[in-house]
This record gives C-alpha cells, structure tokens and sequence, in this order.
C-alpha cells in the first residue's frame, strides 16, 4: 500500500527527482536544487519513514519504489530523472529496472546494487538512546548520542531529523522503528527481470567503500550503459563534501542526457 509522499518543487524545465539517503530527508540535497533549478524542475522527494513524508510497515525497495511511483502518477509524471544518494539510489535503481519507461536517465550516488552487510549498529543504538533518554534539549540528545558516534558529522546529521515533541521532549522525525524493521530488506540488492538500458552514472567517493571494483560486474549486469566517476578526497557524503564538484558532475549528465533523449 502506497503512502503520501512529501516533496518539494522548484525550477522550470524537464523534470529531475531527488532522493536522500537512509535516516534523511529531502533537504539534504538542498545545495543540489540551487545547481539545477535554472535547467529543470526539481523535486525533492521524502522518502517513506523518513522526513515529512507516510510510514510504511513494510519498508523493502520494492515497497518504497511503489510508493514513489504512485507519487509520480499524483503529479502527473509520466518519466522523470532521477538522483538518489545511498538508500535514495537503491529505490531510484529499483524503479528504473521495474518501470523503465519511468526513468529518463539515473544517476546514482555512492551506492551499488548489491547487498551490503550491517554497519548502523553504532547509530541505531544512538537513536535508541535519544529516544530513551527523554531529551529536552538538543544539546542533551548530542551528549547522549556521542556516547556511541565518533564522528560529529554523523552526529550533527542526525540531528537534522530531531523535532520537538509533546511535553516538549524531543523524538525523531523519522520511524525509528519501521526503519530497523526493514533495515535488512533495504541493504538488499535491487530486484531485476531485466536490464536498465538508459543513460547512468554512478557517483564514487574517492575515499568510501561503498561503491568498489568488485561490484563492476553487478553494475554493468543491471545497467549496461552505466559509467562510473569518482570524486576524490570526500567519502559517502559527497554531495555534502565537495558541493560545487558534485552539483556540476549532475548537472552536466543530465544535460547531455537530456540532449540525447
């Protein structure tokens, strides 16, 4: 069953669909409208459990796919491009191998489609903290969170997605708990009967592990007309990272894309 999708939409031209990644929202690739609004119709979609948009119980890539489709036909979009970073990339993949037709071109950020092992083990129990520790203030969630998150960037990510709640505690604005139901269903590699024949590019951060050598194989299986361009220096944050160099990677692709079509 398909939930609401929250979005938002700026720019005139042919359309570009953005899609974050795991525990985001659509403003995450704020930055990445400003660069392409001149050229295109931009949406920056919420991905289900996540920001603003419905809550799924079930939350695989299928699911979630599903969800944006009929997101799509709600705004009358028959085809779009789209740009998904991490677990915004693996739906966007699953879309365009299910409903080709759908997809005009794809780029996909720091993600491969294949199977990662668990790594947010550190982050889960971070959240469940917060969530344990009936913050008042934003500065007690960080305290309790850096407990078990080094990396303050992570950390300060996190608390994009923390919002004042009743009583004033704060809870996070995502579905905690639909996420960790379905953690195991979304590091799963996309589902495919058949190729993705249109124009993509995958987007490697020099220093992530994210996108390796080894996954070539996969991604020229699913995706044949796929290249690969890494940036060097920045690592799964990218987009965040180096801004400029990303924005103008996307946006000359989907400019040559577009021309081809």
């Amino acid at each position: 069953m398909a939930v609401k999708l929250h979005f938002t939409r700026s720019g005139t031209g042919p359309p570009v669909v953005l899609l974050h990644g795991l525990f985001g929202a659509g403003g995450n690739l704020g930055a990445l409208v400003g660069a392409l609004q001149d050229s295109f119709e931009v949406y920056s979609v919420d991905l289900p459990n996540h920001g603003r948009s419905g809550w799924l119980e079930r939350a695989d890539l299928p699911a979630m796919m599903q969800c944006l489709r009929h997101w799509m036909d709600e705004q009358q979009l028959s085809c779009a491009s789209f740009v998904g970073h991490s677990l915004g990339g693996k739906v966007a993949m699953q879309l365009a191998l299910q409903y080709s037709s759908r997809v005009a071109a794809l780029i996909v950020a720091d993600i491969a489609p294949v199977v990662y092992p668990p790594h947010h083990d550190a982050v889960f129990t971070a959240l469940d903290a917060v969530v344990a520790g009936q913050c008042t203030s934003r500065q007690q969630a960080t305290e309790l969170m850096a407990v078990h998150i080094a990396e303050q960037g992570v950390i300060q990510f996190l608390l994009m997605s923390l919002q004042r709640g009743a009583g004033g505690i704060y809870c996070w604005r995502f579905n905690l708990e639909g996420i960790k139901a379905g953690y195991q269903a979304v590091r799963a590699a996309p589902l495919a009967e058949h190729a993705y024949r249109g124009p993509v590019l995958f987007i490697k951060g020099g220093e992530s592990n994210y996108i390796l050598e080894e996954h070539r194989e996969d991604i020229l299986g699913l995706f044949p007309r796929a290249k690969v361009k890494t940036m060097p220096g920045c690592g799964h944050w990218l987009h965040a990272q180096q801004p400029r160099l990303f924005n103008s990677i996307v946006s000359r692709f989907l400019q040559a894309a577009i021309i081809q079509v």
